[in-house]
């Protein structure tokens, strides 16, 4: 059963994000993927912590958006800011810095924020399997899933059903033996 603060927070990010499209050539609404991401972490990974399925759709409104943490704190309290806090990286920062940390800090994450991230990469390599962003070569696309590798190789002893299908992704790149 959906509760009424799941909608409330659903609706918030459809809000946030309302401008913005995917860099796919279809330009779908990015909401889509903060959707995409709590709805494999409910029906894939078998999530029912409400909480962290609310942090999976806001996982990018603080980084993407005008959202602060301390609009997500006033509107969904301290558990969900902590979590969207956890995944959201520091636009302050240079993009290779950025991606570096994310390398970094991977293993230093709670449980649930690993799920998130997880879930991310899941939704973001799944995309970039049939898709070339627009504006990216397609070695960037490649590096990407170099990337993402290793973000997730610190993510492992998470959840086994979401590792299986990242790791299914990387053996079809010849990432893994």
């Amino acid at each position: 059963m959906t509760s009424a603060r799941f909608m409330k927070c659903l609706q918030y990010a459809a809000q946030q994000h309302r401008n913005q499209r995917r860099k796919d050539p279809q330009e779908t609404p990015y909401i889509n993927h903060p959707i995409n991401v709590s709805t494999i972490l409910a029906t894939e990974a078998g999530i029912d912590d409400e909480a962290v399925l609310m942090a999976a759709l806001l996982h990018d409104v603080v980084e993407d958006t005008d959202a602060t943490f301390a609009d997500l704190e006033q509107l969904f309290g301290d558990d969900i800011t902590g979590l969207v806090r956890e995944v959201t990286d520091d636009k302050s920062l240079e993009k290779m810095e950025r991606k570096r940390l994310q390398i970094v800090n991977a293993p230093k994450a709670s449980r649930r924020a690993k799920l998130i991230k997880l879930a991310d990469k899941l939704d973001n390599l799944r995309d970039l399997q049939v898709n070339t962003p627009t504006g990216w070569t397609e070695e960037r696309r490649e590096a990407y899933f170099v990337w993402a590798q290793r973000v997730v190789d610190g993510l492992r002893g998470t959840n086994a059903a979401l590792e299986e299908q990242l790791d299914q992704i990387f053996r079809q790149r010849q990432l893994l033996d």
